[in-house]
């Protein structure tokens, strides 16, 4: 098949590797200029990591990354809130915390092994996709024909309004401004770690490895703000105090940002897309289904889209019925992880400041009780289909 991929960031990346290796001809157009992913560090989960070792970049991003043994929130006051070790779901199992450039570089050269064609500086504007063959529209003209096109152009995707079936499309009220710091001596440990005042305060600190062998050690900071509040970016040293009365875990970090532009802002959507394809276009991703961070499963949900379309058309004897077994395979993992990000967001991110108090005196508990424990271990490790079921853990990757 004749493949075009809207879109250049992980999904788009792991889409185009596996289809290229299958003998697909695969073409992929990114917007910017030039691929230098910014943007805060990730935290990949078993899902994520076996997607990983199957695009054979596992074992280089290992080297990168930082293991992420546990997630620990609590209070401003040191109330326990959260206390996760993935080690009581499987011996030695973990997250890994990772650069996006460093996930990006790993890509581009397993794309280019497979022979994947890239255009970047090229702005999309939309696709013909009702029928085959497909086309894309450029700034620039017409590029195709292509028996499939694929959207990976991210939360605030130009097809997904175009061209998806939408069901749900909204800007949370709530972001979150990210930076990345260095972390030589690695203080900051194996922890995702998180600081809470209410709901209307949060910092977390995500080690996010290294972009390269001869590079430091970094860390992310990220920290909770109303878009409305964007005016901190500008009141720089009030920012810093707000942060300090939080916590001084911060310190090392604050003392490395000296100017606004340092920061960046980070607006969540939540997407929810009747079909995630319709005739000759797919979307993966972002692009389907965007959501808040708070159980950071975004990266993971998108190489597993990936993995699995790749599964599917190779499996299946007619792309309709492999678009068709997609949608399906990814229906129950997807629509999970869409209710709990939804769900749970407030209790960190709003002014609801009653959940805030439910969430202080109830939450630590769940984290010491076996039962709640598990569930809530298997929706941080990502492998939550439902309520109350599961995928099978793959581990190690």
């Amino acid at each position: 098949m004749r493949v075009g991929i809207i879109g250049c960031g992980t999904g788009g990346q792991a889409a185009a590797i596996l289809l290229a290796r299958r003998g697909h001809t695969v073409t992929v157009f990114e917007r910017a200029p030039r691929l230098d992913p910014l943007g805060a560090g990730l935290l990949l989960q078993p899902p994520g990591l076996t997607v990983l070792r199957e695009l054979n970049v596992l074992d280089v991003l290992r080297e990168l990354g930082t293991p992420v043994h546990d997630l620990v929130g609590h209070t401003a006051g040191g109330r326990m809130v959260m206390d996760l070790a993935y080690g009581h779901l499987h011996p030695g199992l973990h997250g890994l915390g990772l650069q996006r450039a460093a996930i990006s570089a790993a890509l581009l050269d397993r794309m280019h092994e497979a022979q994947v064609e890239l255009h970047l500086d090229t702005q999309i504007v939309d696709v013909r996709a009702d029928d085959a063959p497909a086309r894309v529209i450029t700034s620039g003209g017409e590029v195709g024909p292509f028996d499939l096109v694929i959207a990976a152009d991210g939360a605030r995707s130009t097809i997904r309004g175009l061209r998806g079936d939408v069901r749900r499309d909204r800007p949370y009220r709530w972001g979150a401004l990210w930076f990345i710091g260095d972390d030589p001596d690695g203080s900051y440990g194996t922890t995702l770690r998180q600081i809470y005042r209410g709901t209307r305060h949060m910092i977390g600190f995500l080690p996010s490895g290294r972009r390269a062998l001869d590079e430091p050690r970094r860390v992310s900071l990220f920290w909770s703000l109303p878009l409305a509040g964007t005016d901190q970016l500008v009141k720089l040293d009030e920012w810093k105090g707000a942060v300090r009365r939080l916590t001084a875990l911060a310190d090392p970090l604050l003392e490395q940002i000296r100017d606004a532009s340092q920061l960046i802002q980070a607006p969540y959507r939540d997407v929810v897309l009747r079909r995630s394809f319709r005739g000759r276009l797919v979307f993966i991703g972002d692009a389907a289904h965007a959501m808040s961070p708070q159980l950071g499963q975004g990266v993971n949900l998108a190489l597993r889209d990936a993995s699995v379309l790749a599964r599917m058309i190779e499996r299946e004897p007619t792309l309709d019925a492999a678009l068709s077994a997609y949608e399906r395979a990814r229906r129950r993992h997807v629509r999970f992880y869409q209710f709990a990000s939804r769900w749970l967001t407030p209790w960190f991110q709003s002014e609801r400041d009653l959940l805030g108090l439910v969430r202080d005196a109830g939450f630590g508990p769940m984290c010491r009780v076996g039962p709640t424990r598990r569930q809530m271990l298997r929706s941080l490790a990502g492998i939550k289909t439902g309520v109350l079921t599961h995928d099978p853990l793959v581990w190690p990757p």
